[in-house]
């Protein structure tokens, strides 16, 4: 009897082991490498990505413990925080990424972002799949298309699947040739069409009708938002576990 509770033993560490190699964060799978995922953060450091309209990451963004983080006072001067951009350009993608922030969060990932002097910010051009978190980013967490996994300020999610503060979130953004698809924690949050005539109907009800750039342009950066100055100093937010295949790259 004990050694079969010893062989049960072993048996369940060996297979616990197993489970968290193949779970390391920011590592591919046999089976991604073939699908054509490619990481776009190897968690050592900061290759690949550089502050908007900078030639590297601001000072506020470091690596720590496997993950992208930012440390930021509300008082840092905004070339610190400026938001991330991957050096790198996507049109047709499959984006996966996961987040962590603190209590207060206002931030978001962008796609599409156009860099270039005649637009100042990320989000002139960037559409922005919304970080916010649950419980008291005022006014974002209050308000219908400015909370967790919208579509900032164009199309509210039905369903606001974030889970608590200092919890990882999965999101995934899907873009082929306009139909786009955002996921949060494996929930199908939006589903939409860019470019087409409901979408510019939409984009004249908001800020964005004010902003030509918008939305114009049909591939560019991947971009992680800096946030903006609410909640308390310090860690602001973490991601890791980002990688993007090309839809058309598939083996």
């Amino acid at each position: 009897m004990i050694k079969g509770k010893l062989w049960m033993v072993v048996a369940s560490c060996v297979l616990a082991c197993g489970l968290a190699q193949a779970q390391a964060p920011n590592t591919l799978t046999p089976q991604e490498k073939q699908e054509g995922w490619q990481l776009l953060f190897d968690g050592h450091d900061l290759q690949g990505w550089h502050s908007y309209l900078e030639k590297s990451a601001g000072s506020d963004w470091s690596v720590v413990d496997g993950a992208i983080q930012l440390k930021k006072t509300n008082q840092d001067p905004p070339a610190d925080f400026a938001d991330l951009v991957t050096d790198g350009q996507y049109s047709n993608f499959d984006l996966k990424l996961e987040w962590k922030a603190r209590p207060c969060i206002d931030s978001g990932v962008m796609f599409d972002v156009h860099e270039s002097p005649e637009y100042r910010n990320t989000y002139d051009t960037g559409v922005e799949m919304q970080i916010a978190d649950l419980a008291c980013t005022v006014p974002d967490s209050r308000i219908l298309k400015e909370r967790s996994g919208d579509i900032f300020d164009m199309i509210s999610d039905k369903v606001e699947w974030v889970k608590p503060a200092e919890e990882w979130n999965q999101f995934e953004i899907i873009q082929n040739h306009g139909h786009l698809q955002l996921f949060q924690n494996g929930h199908k949050v939006i589903e939409t069409q860019l470019w087409d005539r409901h979408w510019n109907e939409l984009m004249k009800h908001t800020k964005f009708a004010r902003m030509p750039g918008y939305s114009k342009y049909h591939s560019g950066h991947i971009s992680l938002q800096g946030t903006e100055p609410k909640g308390a100093p310090g860690v602001k937010i973490r991601f890791r576990n980002v990688m993007i295949r090309r839809i058309g790259d598939r083996q």
